[in-house]
């Protein structure tokens, strides 16, 4: 008897149960929610919602049968083939997917539902061209409704709407890509990837309200409201979470970019995306009143789904959508003005603390128009900024925010949140602080008060001790499941974010950096969050010749154990950096390199290094790398390294100039070098120029004086 699906890659504390196929029993009965999504806030939203509400429910999911056990055989040893991509080339593995689509034509809506197989199928869609993506639509249209609420179909739905999307610009761009070649099927219908959205938006609208809190489907549901609004949709992106659950399994394929099954640029769409995106939304706040829909807001699959609807509803159709009765944003916050005693101050209030409500007020505060937002910081925020920041979760709200105010409004929450600096150091709360100084550098409010405030919260024997920040232990010993903890991360933020200043608050760090031991600074390297900030320090704009000449020296005799660390190794790479304007000093870190070459090159890691140093242009002619690299390291008027025969400065390949480098000391961009190396070309053509019209001058001279010559010569002679 088969088993129920299981989520994929999870263990479960739940028992296995059995399915009873003769009778067709469901392949997608619910699981108990084991984190924030419980079943009993799940059940208890949406009684809620259903009974004021008039929200349309699916009817029984639809069971599509089990695939037999060839089948599943073959496709196992299919995605294990996709996945470790090992074909010869791309034709080779293009033959591949065809066979298996083959294999596959017809038992689509089974593998989609399979715990063991609908992983091919994800694979398959990261591969497929535009006609087979086309073909795939067609043959889940009509059952979208089931696909999306399935534990392991929903996946493949997201996938193939992603990849689905930029066929839909590249349609709009070159509509003769429509006149695809005629099919061997006499039956089949050539249709845009755009209709096959609509049609399955046209499927899915009726029943909106109950799978924007289905546990799956909501997921869905937002991948496709991006899809439709032209929104970019990144892996790495800090509203991940708005669209994926944390604990989505990553499906990839070998050699491929990491990325790929995640990334979708920002791009054009056509108008009936726009209107499709529109209905949902009104759709969205048709269905609910100000009661109900306020309910979404601390909903675990609510929120995440009213947030982007939020957040699209007043980048697409303009903040006067706020003043639209109809729309999301007026529902929710229907008072004007929102004063205490009011719903929407109830409203508001409510959503401060709690631990899901406030990513919704964040939503707020960063999408909301001016007028409203000013309103709203002006009666509930303008004096409670300090005790805002104190909270663990209301300290997130705070910084969105300090994000929003001008210079006299952040001057004066910026006097609120000094004066809890040591309190939230304490706590480990340096995410508020970090945010604060980026607003305070950006509207240029004077960053003083800060500085004295966290110089005085990380005090020690020597005054202010970055290793105190960065929660660098004094016995050396690294205790590795702290290594990446949240805490340790936002202090290496805080830490990088003060070095961005220029001026006392970044000489804090720097000064503090420098004066640390070597056996301090090489645990620094070391440590997984610390290292960010002494890679950070090594190439900052406002990081002297000195501070960087003095810290790079503290690594003499460890650059070869460092490389083959993977945090430490990141040093080392910025070291080729931070030696600008130090050629004798890179070339010293060269040497070292290349004294532990066999160590190196036996480590993934250290081979990585060796590759960014190019130490294998150093071995073969060193020469070439002394040249190359001093001219890059812009040496001028530093002294060699002593090996190099005492020659001061390299000569620049090709006649280009050592000034690659403004009087500030910032590194020229790639088109600034280009500029510059293109009228050093043209100053030395106007010489060869002036100078070839000088010798045609003499010349003529010296002819026009040889002829005279030789008439006088001939006249005597007659």
């Amino acid at each position: 008897m088969p088993k129920e699906n299981r989520k994929r890659g999870r263990r479960e504390d739940q028992k296995k149960r059995k399915r009873d196929a003769d009778e067709g029993e469901s392949t997608t009965k619910r699981a108990k929610k084991d984190e924030v999504e419980s079943v009993e806030v799940g059940e208890a939203f949406q009684n809620a919602h259903d009974e004021a509400v008039d929200v349309t429910r699916p009817g029984e999911i639809t069971f599509y049968g089990l695939l037999d056990e060839d089948e599943q055989e073959y496709f196992k040893r299919a995605d294990e083939m996709l996945e470790l991509n090992q074909f010869e080339d791309a034709d080779a593995r293009k033959l591949f997917l065809e066979s298996v689509y083959k294999e596959a034509d017809g038992k689509e809506l089974k593998i989609a539902n399979s715990q063991s197989c609908s992983r091919l199928l994800e694979r398959l869609i990261l591969l497929s061209s535009p006609a087979q993506l086309k073909n795939l639509f067609q043959k889940f249209n009509g059952h979208f409704l089931n696909l999306v609420q399935h534990r392991f179909a929903s996946h493949c739905c997201e996938a193939l709407f992603i990849h689905a999307a930029p066929v839909v610009t590249l349609e709009l761009a070159e509509p003769q890509s429509l006149n695809t070649p005629p099919s061997s099927d006499p039956d089949a219908v050539v249709v845009s990837m755009e209709s096959l959205f609509i049609y399955t938006l046209a499927e899915l609208e009726e029943h909106l309200g109950f799978l924007m809190t289905d546990r799956f489907a909501s997921h869905v549901i937002r991948v496709l409201l991006v899809v439709l609004s032209g929104a970019p949709l990144e892996k790495e992106s800090k509203n991940k979470s708005v669209l994926q659950s944390k604990r989505k399994e990553k499906v990839g394929i070998s050699g491929t970019e990491k990325t790929q099954d995640w990334v979708l640029e920002k791009r054009p769409v056509p108008q009936s995306f726009l209107e499709a995106l529109e209905k949902m939304i009104t759709l969205s706040a048709s269905t609910s009143d100000s009661q109900n829909l306020r309910l979404l807001a601390t909903h675990p699959l609510g929120n995440p789904t009213l947030q982007l609807l939020l957040k699209l509803e007043l980048a697409h159709f303009g903040k006067s959508r706020a003043k639209d009765e109809n729309s999301i944003i007026h529902k929710l916050l229907p008072d004007d003005p929102i004063a205490e005693g009011t719903e929407s101050a109830a409203f508001i209030n409510g959503l401060v603390y709690d631990p899901i409500g406030s990513r919704l007020l964040e939503t707020i505060i960063e999408s909301a128009p001016g007028k409203l937002f000013k309103s709203i910081y002006a009666e509930f925020f303008k004096e409670r900024m300090g005790s805002l920041a104190r909270n663990e979760i209301a300290g997130y709200v705070a910084g969105k925010i300090l994000e929003r105010l001008g210079k006299d409004d952040l001057e004066e929450a910026m006097r609120q949140i000094v004066d809890q600096i040591p309190s939230l150091v304490e706590r480990n709360r340096t995410a508020i602080i970090k945010t604060l100084v980026e607003r305070c550098t950006a509207r240029e409010v004077d960053t003083s008060p800060i500085k004295a405030q966290i110089e005085a919260a990380y005090s020690g024997a020597n005054g202010f001790e970055v290793t105190r920040m960065l929660k660098l232990s004094e016995d050396g010993k690294q205790n590795g499941k702290h290594d990446h903890s949240p805490e340790k991360v936002h202090a290496s933020l805080l830490a990088q974010t003060m070095m961005a200043v220029d001026g006392a608050l970044g000489d804090l760090v720097f000064d503090s950096l420098v004066k640390l031991s070597p056996e301090l600074s090489v645990q620094l390297a070391r440590d997984p969050a610390a290292s960010r900030t002494l890679q950070a320090a090594l190439t900052a704009q406002h990081a002297s010749v000195i501070f960087r000449r003095k810290m790079i020296q503290q690594y003499y005799g460890h650059i070869g154990e460092l490389a083959l660390d993977p945090s430490a190794s990141r040093v080392i790479d910025a070291i080729w950096e931070g030696t600008h304007g130090l050629a004798f000093i890179r070339e010293r870190i060269a040497e070292e390199l290349a004294e532990n070459e066999n160590s190196l090159r036996e480590s993934f890691v250290g081979r990585a290094v060796w590759r960014n140093w190019r130490m294998d242009l150093y071995k073969r002619k060193r020469g070439d790398w002394v040249k190359q690299s001093r001219w890059t390291a812009g040496n001028d008027g530093f002294q060699s390294f002593p090996e190099s025969n005492g020659e001061s400065s390299a000569t620049p390949p090709h006649g280009q100039q050592h000034n690659h480098s403004h009087k500030g000391g910032r590194k020229l961009s790639a088109i600034e070098l280009a500029r510059q190396k293109h009228a050093t070309k043209a100053a030395e053509s106007k010489k060869r120029e002036a100078q070839a019209d000088k010798n045609v001058k003499k010349e003529r001279k010296e002819h026009m004086r040889s002829s005279k010559g030789k008439e006088k010569a001939s006249v005597v002679a007659q």
